[in-house]
């Protein structure tokens, strides 16, 4: 009975401490999922700089020229792709979910590793969007393995 007694007081020591352990990685996790007030503000820098006259204001694009940033499969969907584009332009008639888009968009691979990050998560968290957040790890990354 006491070799029992014992294993559940060794169980419940160890669970009283993984519990802090979880909730700090579950705090980490969510805040890598969600973005932070000053990338966002960083990014809305970047945005009404670089994107604010293509894309507009609501980030609805304009119809046949620029697509729209609101819902879009490229905005919510492979952040490498995303990163892509920005890096690398787009070329004309470009087909976004069924629409397609004739304007140009011009690479803006002079921008920094951080500028791309924090305007990509700022996009990706406006305009009725929800995504994961885009590191400057993750620019970098597809950077070096565009040259």
């Amino acid at each position: 009975m006491c070799t029992k007694a014992n294993k559940i007081l060794r169980f419940m020591k160890k669970a009283i401490f993984l519990i802090p352990v979880f909730s700090m990685a579950l705090v980490i996790f969510t805040s890598w999922l969600q973005p932070d007030k000053a990338t966002m503000e960083r990014g809305k820098k970047v945005y009404n700089a670089y994107c604010i006259t293509c894309h507009q204001a609501d980030g609805g694009g304009v119809p046949t020229l620029n697509p729209p940033l609101e819902k879009t499969s490229y905005v919510l969907g492979s952040k490498t792709k995303l990163i892509q584009v920005v890096l690398k332009g787009m070329n004309t008639h470009e087909e976004i979910d069924g629409e397609t888009y004739s304007n140009t968009m011009a690479p803006f691979n002079y921008l920094t590793d951080q500028q791309i990050a924090d305007v990509l998560t700022y996009v990706r968290n406006s305009f009725g969007n929800k995504a994961n957040v885009i590191t400057p790890g993750d620019v970098k990354y597809v950077r070096a393995r565009a040259k």
